[in-house]
């Protein structure tokens, strides 16, 4: 790969405490993890979306490509001695990408969902729940998740949220013999929110880490409705054909677990309730 860590040094993607934690780690991790695997050197492509704040998203003022994501396959390169090269690539592309090693890896808020692990592998770094959400300006009429109950909810098309609200519906409002709720999927989480503040769905549904953010941007303009459900773990995917850069990738995020560069960066989004603590790949423990 044609770039050493020295060059992260000059990247606007990492602040000063988060890439002086990095850089701490790095060359221990480097030797253990390139003597131990087939990861060559090189420059390792990620793929992400950048329109899911503060997963992974453009600065506003700079278009620079910012989020929690981005800082952590920085580090993570960091950790490997490696700078990476970031592919903005659609949500919908990104696991064919990766099969077709048009990327290396998938870093872009993506669960970690079964049906997805027959052609990708995943390396679990956050956890995500569905949480609903409405106008503020509703707050008096609807009270308790429950109230959805009958209404209409947005939520993403191009995940697994549809679903988890169905299921949520089934047993919290069919079983009480109230009328189910009514899913619009949506083109992504951006337009669930725009239909939401146009008036027309009732209140929409998106991942509990992405809301404190989005809320603080706009004071006054949301609420969160009920307690976040069906967790899941967020996954950096990477082709079923490359175990090693799946087990290099691992032991560089367990390295960041280990001396606090992770939680240095969750703690800079304010994404605490999403932290892992222990690394798990598909969502069983690390060997």
């Amino acid at each position: 790969m044609k770039a050493s860590i020295a060059a992260l040094a000059a990247s606007p993607l990492l602040t000063a405490p988060l890439l002086t934690a990095t850089l701490a780690l790095a060359t221990p991790v480097v030797a253990q993890t390139l003597q131990e695997s087939t990861v060559s050197p090189g420059t390792p492509v990620i793929g992400t979306t950048p329109n899911y704040p503060p997963v992974t998203f453009r600065d506003a003022a700079t278009n620079a490509l910012t989020g929690y994501d981005i800082d952590i396959g920085n580090a993570i390169g960091a950790a490997l001695g490696l700078k990476v090269e970031w592919q903005e690539t659609s949500f919908e592309q990104l696991i064919s990408s990766v099969a077709t090693s048009r990327i290396d890896l998938i870093l872009g808020g993506m669960n970690d969902l079964p049906s997805r692990r027959d052609v990708v592998d995943f390396v679990d770094y956050m956890k995500s729940g569905v949480q609903f959400f409405i106008q503020d300006k509703r707050a008096a009429e609807l009270k308790d998740a429950t109230d959805l109950c009958g209404k209409t909810v947005g939520a993403s098309r191009r995940t697994n949220f549809p679903k988890d609200i169905t299921a949520w519906s089934d047993e919290h409002c069919v079983k009480a013999g109230k009328p189910p709720i009514q899913i619009l999927g949506t083109e992504g989480s951006a337009d669930a929110r725009a239909q939401l503040r146009q008036g027309r769905i009732d209140a929409a549904a998106q991942g509990n880490e992405s809301l404190p953010y989005l809320m603080k941007l706009d004071p006054g303009t949301y609420r969160l409705l009920g307690e976040p459900f069906a967790f899941t773990k967020q996954g950096i995917g990477v082709s079923k054909t490359k175990p090693e850069l799946r087990d290099a990738v691992a032991k560089a995020l367990k390295s960041l677990l280990q001396n606090g560069a992770y939680k240095k960066i969750i703690d800079a989004y304010g994404v605490q309730p999403s932290a892992i603590s222990a690394l798990t790949v598909n969502d069983e423990p690390a060997k």
